[in-house]
């Protein structure tokens, strides 16, 4: 059995688990970041995702699930106040049942499959964990092989985006890139390997239509910053661009939400040719 650990003061390691909140670059030092939630953390523990600690409040009695998931995950089990508990849940309710602190997976563009129909999702320096999270959702539900953050962006570990995802980032692998360069010589690397990867950006002023473009083979579909758009560099790499046809007042669609019309849309025709 596991060693339980029971912490009742804010002392180093809960200071270090607190400032996994709020602290990118302490997540990344620790190598590990804070998960809640009964579908994340059955997600991350079904997945094989290394837990190295799951915090429970002391003196509570706990349901079925979190016993089971106690006996299931391994790492140190901490018996914590209830009070910091509630802290480290960071929303002003009651405190949570269980939180993981999970082992933060390496940023290898090899753990992405490579299918002849892998669909990967590039996110170009994103601002918004949320949208990361949604992002990475929507690529789980119609069946994307992983996602990949390039650029300066935010932070998929983020609690913000890692709540969004709603526990799709333990489903599918999600890879940061310092810049689009090392996501073109994976890309041609695949294309030595005849993969056929085509690059294809989404832009308001696209080439055509986006149900007007075969998605069914091997596609790495990009999706623009927020503000912004694609970069100059993404756009002079990309072997097409796409655009969503929108009426109304609105100009534009939220980034995860375009990139989650491309993704049903690459649903849809990848259905229709099975």
């Amino acid at each position: 059995m596991a060693k339980t650990l029971r912490i009742t003061t804010r002392n180093a390691s809960f200071q270090q688990w607190q400032a996994l909140l709020t602290n990118r670059t302490k997540r990344q030092r620790a190598g590990e970041f804070l998960v809640q939630g009964v579908r994340p953390i059955s997600l991350a523990v079904e997945h094989g995702w290394t837990v190295r600690a799951l915090l429970h409040p002391y003196g509570q009695g706990l349901s079925r699930w979190a016993r089971d998931l106690l006996d299931q995950a391994g790492g140190t089990r901490v018996a914590m106040a209830p009070e910091l508990m509630a802290e480290l849940g960071g929303k002003d309710e009651e405190s949570p049942e269980l939180i993981a602190v999970v082992e933060l997976p390496s940023d290898r563009l090899d753990r992405l499959p490579e299918g002849p129909d892998a669909l990967v999702v590039v996110f170009d320096r994103p601002t918004t964990p949320g949208n990361i999270g949604t992002l990475v959702r929507s690529a789980d539900a119609f069946g994307a092989a992983g996602v990949i953050i390039t650029g300066h962006a935010a932070d998929p570990y983020d609690p913000k985006a890692v709540r969004a995802s709603t526990g799709s980032l333990f489903a599918i692998p999600v890879v940061r890139a310092a810049s689009h360069r090392e996501v073109v010589d994976w890309v041609a690397g695949l294309r030595e390997r005849d993969v056929p990867v085509e690059i294809v950006g989404t832009d308001e002023h696209g080439d055509l239509d986006v149900a007007d473009y075969d998605l069914t083979g091997p596609r790495l579909v990009l999706v623009g910053n927020e503000t912004h758009g694609l970069s100059s560099a993404w756009r002079e790499v990309a072997d097409r661009t796409v655009r969503i046809p929108i009426t109304g007042a609105a100009s534009s669609l939220n980034a995860a939400t375009a990139g989650t019309v491309v993704l049903y849309e690459a649903a849809r025709q990848r259905a229709r040719a099975k």
